[in-house]
């Protein structure tokens, strides 16, 4: 490998979001263009993990604490996901059936612990490797500690010379925890302490940037947003800008084919119109929802980062404004949202309807049946759901921030240019003010027939982002 992605999500290994759609896609686009790529995550008991075969190619122990760990790290035979797939089989720390939650919703309690170990398992791996790789790429806070680890920590100063990219996906969570557990951490240099400081606290994140070779963010808007609005890491970000880099994450074409994917009920063959009215049908058959109304979608994790607390009161105003739709929602997150849910589908029947799940294949067919897509976000660094919903022909109502700002333009542009519809500020009334708008694109059938065809043909695809990323790495090893 010339590198090494290290993640905590990779779909469809392990998914909850955009992380893993982005780790799951980029090495597979950087292995076709010439740069050789794999990727590790931990061992999660998750479906599609336990349903493949691993072969051991590396077995060690590490020391947390007073503890001696013993891991094995497997590859995935077969390279079915285009590019080599490693986990790391850590006994007592990942072999449960979720990522970051139990299937009921409750997060685990020792994530310090859990990602530590992970972490700390890559290195010992990569000691080993007779040729190491060029890059090692981390992802998120999960991650974030092996810049500081391979610079600073005793037993891995032999890999301080391997350069360190550190991307993040969200900066909400930093992953910061008491400096009372750093009697966790591997022996490390003194002076180096303040590194791993931020607030008083051990902040993963904030180390990834400081210690990193190069800061890369998922959208251009994103990077400037984290410099002004970052929860107090501004400063930092404002302090590493020579180092950072925004680069928008693209879409894997393959995976995301409405003429070849396999979870639609039917698929796109050249008529728009025909392919949008046989999948808005096979909703109606699945939600309990009039199909002869617009269908605005909501799909994704049920927190407030995504903005979904605020659906409830804005569908709940707009069915009682008169104006009429057909909502639909899908997701999990939020106990206390979930059942708000619950209690809108008996009280809007044909109006309102929600899967409170997670599926993958509900989510294919609700981006080709769906007319427009909602993303009200507080926070969307990058945002996939807006890039999936232009190439399946359903028109995205999103607020103007971070990645939704670099990829939807208003449809109100006087260049004919517009892609979507948006709104600037976190509240009802300007949400409402966009599905209002969205009901009439919707009754103006030639401009809503034209908008859905001028998406369509638009290419987010990952071939852009991968030879940037792929620039990224030669600006630090040559012989990528």
């Amino acid at each position: 490998m010339k590198v090494l992605h290290i993640a905590a999500e990779c779909y469809p290994a392990a998914k909850t979001g955009g992380l893993g759609d982005v780790v799951g896609a980029l090495p597979k686009y950087l292995c076709q263009s010439g740069v050789e790529t794999g990727v590790i995550l931990p061992k999660y008991h998750t479906k599609w993990i336990m349903a493949q075969k691993f072969v051991s190619v590396y077995q060690g122990f590490f020391r947390l604490h007073n503890q001696i760990i013993p891991f094995s790290i497997e590859q995935e035979e077969g390279n079915s996901l285009g590019f080599p797939f490693f986990v790391a089989n850590i006994p007592g720390k990942f072999d449960r059936p979720g990522i970051y939650a139990d299937p009921s919703g409750y997060f685990y309690g020792d994530e310090v612990e859990r990602y530590l170990s992970f972490q700390l398992a890559v290195l010992e791996w990569i000691k080993q490797m007779p040729n190491r790789p060029n890059v090692l790429h981390c992802h998120d806070h999960h991650t974030g500690l092996i810049p500081f680890f391979v610079k600073h920590a005793v037993d891995y100063k032999e890999l301080a010379h391997i350069p360190t990219i550190f991307t993040i996906h969200n900066g909400v969570y930093t992953g910061a925890f008491s400096w009372k557990n750093m009697y966790l951490l591997p022996l490390f240099d003194g002076h180096a302490k303040g590194l791993l400081d931020w607030a008083d606290t051990i902040c993963p994140l904030a180390t990834g940037v400081k210690c990193c070779w190069k800061v890369t963010t998922v959208s251009p808007s994103y990077l400037e947003e984290l410099r002004h609005n970052s929860r107090g890491l501004e400063w930092l970000f404002q302090h590493e800008r020579p180092k950072s880099l925004g680069i928008l994450n693209g879409i894997d074409n393959q995976v995301w084919n409405p003429s070849t994917d396999t979870h639609l009920h039917t698929n796109y063959n050249e008529d728009i119109a025909a392919y949008k009215t046989a999948n808005k049908k096979a909703l109606a058959e699945r939600f309990n929802v009039n199909p002869n109304l617009p269908f605005i979608t909501f799909i994704g994790r049920m927190v407030q980062e995504k903005g979904a607390d605020l659906l409830p009161g804005l569908i709940n105003r707009f069915l009682h404004s008169g104006q009429q739709a057909a909502f639909i929602v899908l997701g999990t997150g939020d106990p206390y949202l979930m059942e708000k849910f619950e209690g809108m589908r008996r009280f809007f029947p044909y109006y309102f309807d929600a899967a409170l799940e997670y599926n993958e294949g509900l989510a294919h067919q609700l981006y080709a049946g769906s007319d427009f897509l909602l993303m009200p976000s507080r926070v969307e660094p990058c945002g996939l759901n807006q890039m999936y919903a232009f190439r399946y022909g359903t028109i995205p109502i999103v607020r103007t921030v971070g990645g939704l700002k670099d990829t939807v333009i208003d449809i109100g542009m006087p260049d004919g240019s517009g892609r979507g519809i948006r709104f600037d500020q976190f509240s009802e009334e300007d949400a409402y003010m966009a599905l209002s708008r969205a009901c009439i694109l919707y009754h103006d059938k030639n401009s809503f027939e034209t908008v859905r065809e001028n998406i369509m043909n638009l290419d987010f695809s990952w071939e852009s982002s991968a030879t940037q990323y792929a620039n990224v790495y030669r600006e630090f090893a040559e012989d990528i």
